[in-house]
């Protein structure tokens, strides 16, 4: 007689798990470990592929993180704090391989999303994985975090018909925000971003202009290509150097959204002349919580739904630049850290 409480399973050779860990400033190292058996209400994922976040990541590679910040109070995934030594990551995709005895089959087999850290198998809660649709390729599903991050940043947002937008940074969050702005109805959408290859897929993505801010003059930069100031400014550098110059193409009455998360790195601004006056608005933007104004007919699911139609809709494949093995991990941050010129989305696999 088969025992109730015993897992159903999908043969493997390996129930060992490798996991990546920030050990410190510069430091990774990936450790292995038994992974138990799922519980009754558990699956057991064998990853595919996780999409390295540059932005946060970075932050903790360089030891730029506030150490006793909670990882994310809205992600089972992850407990603790930001301080060494960390598991980290939120963009892992992977195959359903065993179920335990109170899990439907049907998820044996399913190829799901986790907001998960980096490492080639976990146990997760069903109810907290996302079944990746048909016609998106699991590579493809690692953007579904940064996409719904973009998602949040156009709510937040809410770009009108007709309004002059900025889009300071292009890495991949920025990339897919100018993406989505350029499928609304704005009069004018300008990038700034440092790299050359990241322009270039920014006017690919829709953009009117990709300008180099090193080169540029704030605002007669944006003012040359929209005819005024920019109705609305989204920073998403990572840089705080950057949010002087949002602020400065920005007009009257606009808004400035803070995507970035600059962790310990202090931002100091000049508030002292026509910000005050041109009533600029500063605001914070982040994908963990919805705003409140929205919260009466927004879910997280409505969101989700939406990211992924995004996600078929979209040409997302040349964002997807480099792959390298679990194992390899500390050249993969060593690459966005040291050559950032060279890549745009970094994936760690697992095959």
């Amino acid at each position: 007689m088969t025992d109730p409480d015993t897992p159903r399973v999908q043969p493997e050779t390996d129930s060992r798990a490798r996991s990546l860990y920030f050990t410190g400033p510069r430091a990774v190292d990936v450790r292995s470990h038994h992974l138990p058996e799922p519980g009754p209400g558990e699956v057991r994922v064998r990853t595919t592929a996780s999409a390295i976040s540059a932005g946060t990541e970075g932050l903790l590679y360089r030891g730029e993180a506030p150490t006793e910040l909670p990882a994310d109070e809205e992600l089972e995934a992850f407990d603790g704090d930001l301080s060494f030594p960390l598991q980290y990551g939120y963009a892992a995709v992977g195959e359903v391989t065993t179920v335990g005895a109170d899990v439907d089959d049907e998820w044996i087999g399913r190829t799901v999303f986790a907001y998960n850290a980096h490492e080639s198998r976990f146990l997760a809660d069903p109810e907290t994985l996302l079944p990746v649709p048909d016609g998106i390729s699991p590579r493809e599903a690692t953007l579904f975090a940064n996409l719904e991050t973009a998602v949040t940043f156009l709510l937040d947002g809410d770009p009108l018909l007709g309004e002059r937008v900025a889009v300071f940074g292009q890495g991949t969050v920025g990339l897919l925000t100018t993406a989505l702005l350029a499928r609304t109805p704005l009069e004018t959408l300008v990038a700034f971003e440092p790299d050359e290859q990241r322009r270039r897929c920014a006017e690919r993505f829709g953009a009117d202009r990709a300008l180099d801010p090193a080169n540029a003059g704030f605002p007669d930069a944006f003012r040359e290509i929209a005819g005024d100031r920019a109705d609305l400014t989204y920073e998403l550098s990572g840089d705080p150097n950057a949010l002087d110059d949002a602020i400065a193409t920005t007009g009257f009455d606009g808004r400035v959204l803070v995507g970035s998360w600059y962790g310990t790195k202090p931002a100091t601004l000049d508030l002292g002349g026509r910000f005050h006056r041109d009533r600029i608005e500063i605001r914070s933007t982040q994908v963990s919580t919805l705003d409140p104004r929205l919260s009466g007919r927004w879910s997280r699911e409505r969101r989700h739904d939406l990211t992924w139609e995004w996600l078929e809709r979209l040409e997302v494949s040349p964002l997807l630049t480099h792959e390298l093995p679990l194992e390899d991990a500390g050249e993969a941050y060593e690459l966005l850290e040291e050559r950032p010129d060279e890549a745009i989305q970094v994936l760690l696999t697992y095959d």
